[in-house]
């Protein structure tokens, strides 16, 4: 007789306390610990009973589910807690981006709570919808849409130091897309509110999810026309055309912003 036994398959578990990621410790046969996203058909710990659990479905369609809790897991021998942003140096590719689809999700359900319109809980629909059993208002998660613009002026790059940014490295221009512009006029608008420079040859290079918190980062490459260096003093702290020679400090990896400057470290014959 068939063991008619339902086998569930495994889930990756994507538990966040705010930004803090949980993931598994292990070591490698050298003795180096290693980390990773946890995987079982059961949490790796019991949700809150007011939590909900969320489906989660990121680009290759794996079995993917995430839930918050209210504080952090205290790091132990087999569990530890790293930001998202900090997470891409110790998991693959594939489970860093199923992780900030995962906290997109669950920030999504913490600013939805209620209906916008008329003031009443919303009810989750799909796992990326939720409607208003009173009016009907339909919510889904939000992408705020940005432009990241590489500058080129003969050999040299404009690089900027942004007052947000965490850290000492220097980044490209970027900025967000308002109501009814075009890309490429975000990109013309944020290069002269920022530093009063005039752009041409505006081309799309490419683009990536930036979940902090539900972003879209949209590359380009523009050269410079015209115009003095004059920084928007609230937004940027620093600004200036570096040769490859001089380079200050740059982006981590996970960025599109390194991979704009990559792009042009390696084709800047």
């Amino acid at each position: 007789m068939e063991d008619s036994t339902e086998i569930k398959p495994a889930t990756q578990w994507f538990v966040f306390f705010k930004d803090q990621l949980l993931l598994r410790k292990g070591y490698t046969e050298k003795g180096e610990i290693k980390y990773s996203v946890p995987v079982g058909t059961e949490p790796p710990l019991k949700p809150e009973a007011e939590r909900e659990i969320h489906d989660v479905f990121p680009p290759g369609g794996k079995q993917v589910r995430a839930f918050a809790v209210k504080k952090p897991i205290m790091e132990t021998d087999e569990w530890i807690m790293i930001g998202l942003r900090a997470s891409y140096e110790y998991i693959t590719t594939d489970e860093y981006r199923s992780a900030g689809k995962a906290f997109q999700i669950l920030y999504w359900d913490e600013h939805s709570r209620f209906c916008p319109v008329c003031g009443t809980r919303m009810e989750q629909q799909t796992p990326i919808m939720k409607k208003c059993p009173e009016c009907g208002n339909e919510m889904y998660p939000p992408v705020s849409t940005a432009i990241i613009v590489l500058i080129r002026k003969g050999k040299e790059i404009l690089l900027v130091h942004a007052r947000n940014f965490r850290g000492t490295f220097y980044g490209l221009v970027a900025g967000f897309l308002e109501a009814g512009e075009t890309l490429e006029e975000c990109v013309e608008r944020e290069v002269m509110e920022e530093t009063e420079l005039k752009v041409k040859n505006i081309t799309y290079f490419g683009n990536q999810p930036w979940p902090y918190p539900s972003g879209l980062m949209v590359g380009f490459i523009a050269d410079y026309e015209s115009g003095e260096i004059k920084l928007q003093d609230d937004e940027l702290s620093a600004g200036a055309f570096y040769s490859k020679e001089n380079l200050p400090e740059i982006p981590r990896k996970l960025s599109i912003a390194r991979r704009l400057i990559d792009w042009w470290l390696e084709n800047n014959n």
